[in-house]
């Protein structure tokens, strides 16, 4: 105990109108202030002597105890001795005034907390504190934590323990190791809480802090261990988990570093968000968050930051070496890595950008370090304006950078900023301040432009769900309605009605009954026909060109799935216009989608800007708030799995289905020529950028194909890998969907032709120019790991991204890995098979409302339409080749119409007959139809007697049909049927594409040909293997394979060769063979494993050797690759010379 032996009078001592000497607490010399306060069982000798009072009362108190407390314990001692002293008006005065302060005091700290606009009378004499340049101070960081308020009742009987974490930050690594605090437990006065803890001390120094320094406290406690006995509890491991956080800038807006007392609210801890950005104001939104009370100490001055410009500073002086970029990866440099760039950062300055890898390698940002780096960003040449947005990430918080990047950004074109606009949404959760340089760049740029302030609104308001960045959103959101004018104002507003309006439709859609859906759709329409006459248009959230007056009510239905997504036609204000048909989802999340389909139209605009258009469809999809969004409606596209099972239910394990369907739609050679130009191209498109993203989730609703060939996908629910799980066996087992019906419209049938090289070719090409922007990927996708979609939240999937695009390799390494990845992709059964899984699984789906069709037939036809029919007869057949080789009969068939006079002829297989007649008995009993002929014939099956055998009995079949009752005679199907096709102009044909006749070599050719590429690199010559087309063979598909090698070379050292191609003469290889000599002629062979000739492999071609002159006068040779493509003689020779055409590449 400390004695107090010079407190001998309570009057005197503590007068009432001096606070600073009445301070309600007993002081004492030999105990601090903050010791007190804390409160660490001091006890304080206390001696009271009176005029009353026959001697000095002594007695021991707490060292917190109160005058107030003081004065009670007095009364106790010496009651009998105070008859004649009233001490009633002294006491009273006491406790007011320390109300009064305790009052004072709860508002200054209010004020401090909330940035009000008014302060207590004391306070604002201590505003004009002098202020210092932080850069000059030498004190350490410390702050004193007072108490944490409203400890939830659960964590008081879950947990024990508990302290707090501190650590400072800057960019998201630490200054500094964390400093923790002692364990406390949890008391109860009022309500739950935790004690003063301690004074936290960092050891860093002011004057090393970066300007953008972060203090974040985070709340820690240890479980309590389960009921049970004592053996039990000591047995469980007390694992610790991390209960709330709270993180807050150490110097504010105007770069005075925090002092005084702050209440800061705890945002709840979660798992799984190390990944994200954390706000840096305090969680006062939630009315039940733990509030912890600091007082930031060690300085009695304000301290100032100092803002260092980038003019007048020298720059370093320029190198020319370059270290190696491409494979560098700005969230994974390693310590070794950082080191060498920052090392050699002058060296980087050709490649712009390095600059966010360079700067992402500074050793330290504080004061002393500040003029280097600007001066360094003062040297680069100017970003372009995608490169810049790598200096927008979480890890450049500096104000000076990032005001450089936005002022880079600035001559971007308005198209350019709407493809990046999320991103730079999302970037502003990364500035330490409201008011910034990005937040006045978007709103000057969304006055500027309707379709920007457009999508800024859309993209702010689906903000407002993020609680933590919830407050920055709304003051943005506010200023951007303050812009932009009332038309705009009232315009959103529009829009924000009519999506509450579907979202309430969509809502009462999918609580009905499956059966009752579609009258429940119709009647909770009607509420529309009010919106469209309160408002003669409005212009729908998904794209501002979409101006619309009314809604089609008996066109709007629903898909089948567990959201029941709408679809929505409205009325065009254009008078000329088309309905404006879009999808509306309520219960998905459609930021996922938005973000899939943004990285594809860049992909897409990467490849037209180099020259490369693979005619993707590019479709719009917004979020209008989270679980809830437009998407828009491709016209004249169907679904794989519609169209596969025309085909059966089994119509997923078929080659025919996209070839007839695409056949159908496009009945003349040119425009089906043109079709499989289109669905070639776009399918290479959809394969790379599907690889590159990681869609999974692929099965055969959700990817759709163009009656015009154009190939696309949809429902991006899974991408960077996270596969779709079928118990623990990933659905998606294949690298992407490429099945062999798809091959089998490239190739024209089931054989691979030149035309497969061609998309081989595409799909590397357009490959390697999307890794050539690895980086701008990466960026893109960085810059959205904080907005909270679950399968993009942590590094990890960044480096699938990564490792996808393999920037590391070579162009040449990358398309033999892209090839072996079709390879697999296509070889892949457990595609197919997914594909027929979920057939089967959408069976329930099937409503009776969805009639069958004819698989050939592009259109359905009626009685009322094509009138009825009098009389139908086969007259005769026709003999034509199918795409397997062989000679199949086409039955000739004379249609008689009524109000007709001329007769027409259909020409249609016995296949057809047989699938028109399945299709009758899915929607008739077999009790109205008439029997069908057995397809199984027994002996020759394609003679000119089976033939006429099946002509009389289709002829039976067609009369009793069309005799039958009405319902099957005059049904939808058999006026389709007999509906005249384009095909049936042509005598003898049913389809215009026979299979291997469409890339077959020309008549009469005796040639093959091989492409090769070859380089010649550090006295080594490369040779890559790339295709061979128009092998001849003895009628049997070879297997073959290349091999080379240099001559002279009589112990042929040299060879190389490639593996075998299974079964085609047309193989593709993209192998790459490296000759390790620099000879003068290279001898090539192409031969077949599968047969032998005197023991040894048969060649296919004759052995040819070429010169290859090597001239060591021009260097450029020695880097440049050089593309072949030479025929191949079908002699066998032993020596000579080979010609062909030379294509420099």
């Amino acid at each position: 105990n400390l004695a107090v032996e010079d407190v001998s009078n309570l009057g005197p001592g503590f007068i009432l109108s001096d606070r600073s000497k009445n301070g309600g607490f007993i002081w004492s010399p030999s105990v601090g202030h903050e010791e007190l306060l804390q409160g660490l069982g001091v006890g304080v000798k206390v001696t009271i002597s009176s005029e009353h009072f026959r001697e000095p009362l002594t007695f021991t108190c707490d060292g917190s105890s109160t005058v107030d407390l003081l004065i009670y314990q007095t009364l106790c001692y010496a009651q009998e001795d105070l008859d004649h002293l009233d001490v009633d008006d002294y006491l009273l005065k006491i406790l007011v005034e320390k109300l009064t302060a305790a009052i004072l005091d709860l508002v200054e700290l209010y004020c401090s907390t909330f940035n009000a606009n008014f302060h207590t009378v004391p306070q604002s004499h201590s505003c004009m504190a002098p202020v210092q340049e932080a850069g000059l101070v030498t004190n350490v960081l410390s702050f004193n934590v007072y108490a944490a308020h409203r400890i939830p009742i659960t964590w008081a009987a879950s947990y024990e323990g508990f302290f707090l974490s501190c650590s400072l930050t800057h960019g998201g690594i630490e200054l500094c190791a964390p400093q923790h605090t002692s364990k406390q437990s949890v008391s109860k006065y009022l309500s739950y809480s935790i004690p003063p803890i301690c004074r936290v001390c960092f050891p860093v120094q002011i004057n090393q802090l970066p300007r953008e320094s972060q203090l974040t406290v985070t709340l820690y406690a240890s479980c309590l261990p389960p009921p049970g006995g004592a053996e039990d509890k000591g047995k469980q491991r007390r694992s610790i988990e991390a209960l709330g956080w709270v993180t807050m800038p150490l110097f504010n807006f105007r770069h005075i570093l925090t002092c005084g007392r702050k209440l800061l609210g705890l945002w709840p801890s979660a798992p799984g968000q190390s990944g994200n950005a954390r706000a840096s104001s305090s969680n006062f939104s939630q009315p039940d968050s733990v509030i912890l009370q600091v007082r930031h100490t060690g300085l009695s001055v304000a301290v100032r930051s100092s803002v260092i410009s980038l003019m007048g500073l020298s720059p370093p002086k320029h190198e020319i070496l370059e270290p190696p970029l491409t494979c560098m990866y700005l969230y994974r440099l390693t310590v070794e890595d950082k080191r060498l760039l920052w090392e050699k950062k002058s060296f980087c300055q050709s490649e712009s950008a390095a600059l966010p890898l360079v700067l992402a390698s500074a050793p330290c940002w504080e004061w002393a370090c500040l003029p280097e780096i600007y001066a360094l960003l003062r040297q680069w040449a100017c970003l372009g304006h995608l490169d810049a947005l790598g200096l927008l990430h979480a890890s450049f918080p500096d104000q000076e950078l990032r005001r450089t990047a936005v002022q880079w950004m600035d001559s971007i074109s308005d198209p350019e900023l709407m493809d990046v606009l999320p991103q730079l949404v999302q970037a502003l959760k990364y500035e330490c301040y409201l008011d910034s340089s990005l937040v006045r760049f978007l709103l000057r740029r969304a006055i500027g432009d309707v379709r920007i302030a457009h999508y800024l609104f859309w993209l702010l308001k689906d903000n407002l769900q993020d609680s933590q960045f919830s407050a920055r959103y709304q003051h943005l959101l506010a200023a951007l309605l303050c812009c932009v004018g009332r038309g705009l104002r009232d315009e959103v507003d529009r829009q924000c009605w009519l999506v509450s309006i579907l979202t309430k439709v969509a809502q009462k859609v999918r609580d009905a009954t499956p059966s009752n859906r579609q009258c429940v759709l119709r009647e909770s329409l009607d509420e529309m026909k009010q919106f469209f006459l309160m408002n003669t248009s409005c212009r729908l959230p998904l794209n501002p060109a979409l101006l619309v007056k009314g809604i089609n009510i008996q066109l709007c239905s629903f898909f089948n799935s567990n959201a029941v997504p709408l679809k929505l036609s409205f009325q065009n204000l254009d008078p000329v216009g088309d309905n404006v048909n879009v999808i509306f989802k309520s219960g998905d999340d459609l930021r996922q989608d938005m973000l899939t389909l943004q990285m594809i139209r860049i992909m897409n605009k990467i490849w037209i800007q180099e020259g490369l258009d693979m005619r993707m469809v590019i479709f719009k999809c917004f979020s209008t708030g989270r679980g809830r969004g437009m998407v828009e409606m491709i016209p004249h596209a169907d679904t794989l799995r519609k169209i596969q099972v025309e085909h059966g239910v089994t119509g997923s394990f078929k080659d025919r289905p996209l070839a007839d369907w695409l056949q159908k739609h496009n009945p003349t050679d040119e425009q089906y020529d043109k079709a499989v130009e289109n669905f070639i191209y776009s399918c290479a498109g959809c394969c790379v950028a599907t690889y590159i993203l990681g869609i999974c989730d692929r099965h055969n609703d959700n990817i759709m194909l163009k009656t015009s060939g154009h190939m696309f996908h949809i429902d991006f629910g899974k991408f960077l890998g996270h596969a779709q799980m079928f118990g623990n066996i990933k659905r998606d087992r294949a690298p992407f969907v490429f099945t062999s019906d798809m091959a089998y419209v490239i190739n024209g049938g089931d054989k691979p032709s030149s035309r497969f090289h061609d998309f081989v070719d595409l799909c590397c090409e357009a490959y390697n120019l999307i890794r050539k922007h690895t980086h701008l990927f990466l960026n893109l996708l960085g810059l959205m790991l904080s907005c909270g979609i679950p399968e993009l939240s942590d590094l990890e999937d960044l480096k699938y991204v990564y490792d996808a695009l393999r920037p590391h390799e070579s162009e040449a390494d990358a398309t033999m890995y892209f090839t072996r990845l079709i390879e697999s992709s296509l070889g892949s059964v457990a595609t197919k098979l997914n594909f027929f899984i979920h057939n089967l699984a959408q069976m329930k789906f099937a409503s009776s409302e969805d009639r069958p069709t004819l698989s050939f037939a592009p259109r359905v036809h009626t009685v009322k339409s094509d009138g009825l029919i009098r009389s139908l007869y086969i007259c005769r057949h026709l003999r034509t080749s199918t795409s397997k080789g062989y000679v199949s009969p086409v039955f000739v068939v004379k249609v008689e119409r009524e109000a007709q006079q001329e007769v027409q002829l259909v020409q249609r297989t016995f296949e057809e007959f047989h699938e028109l007649h399945s299709k009758l008995r899915l929607v008739f009993p077999s009790s109205k139809l008439p029997s069908f002929p057995s397809r199984f014939v027994i002996g020759r099956s394609r003679g000119e007697a089976t033939a006429d055998r099946r002509k009389d009995e289709l002829n039976g079949y067609v009369w009793h049909l069309i005799h039958a009752v009405p319902e099957v005679a005059q049904s939808d199907l058999v006026y389709t049927f007999f509906h005249p096709l384009p095909r049936d102009e042509t005598p003898g044909t049913t389809s215009s594409k026979p299979a291997e006749l469409l890339w077959s070599p020309a008549p009469g050719t005796e040639l093959g040909e091989v492409k090769l590429s070859i380089s010649y690199r550090n006295d080594k010559l490369f040779i890559m293997v790339m295709h061979i087309r128009g092998l001849v063979s003895d009628g049997t598909d070879p297997d073959p394979y290349v091999k080379l090698y240099l001559l002279p070379d009589p112990q042929k050292t040299s060879k190389r060769k490639t593996k075998a191609a299974r079964r085609t003469c047309n193989p593709t290889y993209n192998e790459m063979l490296r000759l390790p000599q620099k000879l003068q002629l290279l001898f090539l062979s192409a031969a077949d494993t599968g047969s032998c000739c005197h023991g040894n492999v048969c060649p296919l071609v004759g052995f040819h050797m070429f010169e290859v002159v090597f001239c060591s006068s021009r260097v450029e040779f020695y880097t440049s690759c050089l593309r072949f493509v030479f025929p191949l003689s079908c002699s066998w020779c032993t020596s000579g010379s080979l010609g062909g055409t030379w294509t420099r590449g």
